[in-house]
């Protein structure tokens, strides 16, 4: 898709995040040292990156966005090259599989900020080949302060056998990945922790739902399905709103 395509797609969904925001209870101002919402803190598994990571886009899914666009937005956005690659092109290729969700760059790009700040939470970052080092893990879902979830993947996915915790830059639960799981990077190896492949995850997980995302309606009903706070909701239509402008 070319930049006025990208574009298009943008504002078309901005107009329709708008509407979501007037009945929402506005937030403070989003600010990149506030904390991720889900999870509100993640542990790190691993020794620490051993190398500065390129923001760039590797070739394959990841550049099936213009490139000037990306280097333009980025720069816009304060989105990383590597992560708003991944939004754009799981938003052209749900356009393809599935045109009627409406489904657009900004609302995956939300959703990133909300989850995971892109992929930056606690220290971490995107290699090239799009995969999330140190992993980002969430929390226990203990009943804490979160739903009780029990492990489900005998630690395979999250690392803890007793209860689930979510993973990777979209924060995808064991169960949700196991349903929705693909390799989009085209390496070989589906991995929640792989922005390529959560994020096209993610895309066909809002997009099941079977609502119009280009409606304000369709935009809340897959949102809520992700995650029903209400100040989660506000968060991710201000940033997408935000990134469509």
């Amino acid at each position: 898709m070319q930049p006025r395509a990208l574009l298009w797609v943008a504002l078309g969904a901005s107009l329709v995040i708008l509407g979501v925001l007037a009945a929402l209870v506005v937030l403070a101002p989003r600010t990149v040292s506030a904390p991720g919402l889900l999870p509100q803190e993640a542990a790190r598994w691993g020794p620490p990156a051993e190398q500065p990571v390129p923001s760039a886009a590797p070739a394959g899914f990841a550049t099936l966005a213009d490139a000037e666009w990306l280097a333009t937005k980025s720069e816009e956005t304060g989105i990383p090259q590597r992560a708003l690659a991944a939004y754009a092109a799981a938003a052209m290729a749900s356009a393809q599989s599935n045109p009627g969700c409406g489904l657009s760059w900004n609302t995956l790009a939300g959703i990133g900020w909300a989850e995971s700040r892109h992929g930056t939470h606690g220290g971490s970052s995107i290699q090239t080949d799009g995969t999330v080092y140190p992993p980002i893990i969430g929390v226990a879902l203990d009943g804490g302060s979160t739903d009780v979830v029990t492990d489900t993947d005998d630690g395979a996915i999250d690392g803890d056998t007793e209860h689930d915790r979510a993973v990777g830059p979209m924060q995808l639960i064991p169960q949700t990945w196991r349903n929705w799981h693909n390799d989009a990077g085209g390496d070989g190896v589906e991995d929640p922790q792989n922005i390529d492949d959560a994020v096209t995850s993610t895309a066909a997980y809002l997009c099941r739902s079977g609502a119009d995302m280009a409606t304000e309606a369709g935009w809340r009903t897959a949102i809520t399905s992700y995650n029903n706070a209400t100040a989660y909701i506000t968060t991710v239509a201000e940033a997408a709103t935000d990134y469509a402008g």
